[in-house]
This record gives structure tokens, C-alpha cells and sequence, in this order.
């Protein structure tokens, strides 16, 4: 199972817990790229802060695949990709 359904499961599960709220909020910043205060996982106890630097990882891996994939959609189809 990957980490983010790890979060999924632990967030259906504590809906009410504090860490829920700073794991929807990381979650939130992670897609967005909005600000997330690295304090805040200081704060969770070892399970939860194991479960956000798991969010984390599966996060940056699943960003890496996207930019491949559209390195080789644009490959295939011949365009230029822009830079952004």
C-alpha cells in the first residue's frame, strides 16, 4: 500500500485528531505548492510524522513520473515542451 493511501486510511479513521488537520494541510500545500510550516511535522508524534515524510516521498516520486510522461508525450508527438 502506498504512503498516500496510508494517509488516506489514518485521516477516514481520526477525523477529529490534530495531526489529521496538519496532514490535510501538508497534503493541500503539496499539490497547490502553497506554504507549509515544516514545524508543524515537528510537532506530530513519530507514527504521524512517519506517515507525512511517506506523503512526501510518494508526492516527489509521482511528480518525477508526471514530468517524464509529458517529456515523452512531447516526444512522440514531436512539439517542444514549455519550460515553466
Amino acid at each position: 500500500m502506498n504512503n498516500i493511501k496510508k494517509v488516506a486510511k489514518y485521516v477516514a479513521k481520526h477525523p477529529e485528531a490534530s495531526p489529521t488537520a496538519t496532514l490535510l494541510e501538508l497534503a493541500v500545500a503539496l499539490e497547490t505548492g502553497t506554504g507549509f510550516s515544516f514545524t508543524k511535522l515537528y510537532e506530530l508524534d513519530h507514527h504521524e510524522f512517519v506517515l507525512a515524510m511517506g506523503m512526501i516521498d510518494d508526492w516527489r516520486l509521482d511528480r518525477h513520473y508526471m514530468s517524464k510522461l509529458r517529456l515523452l508525450d512531447h516526444a512522440e508527438t514531436g512539439e517542444v515542451p514549455s519550460v515553466q
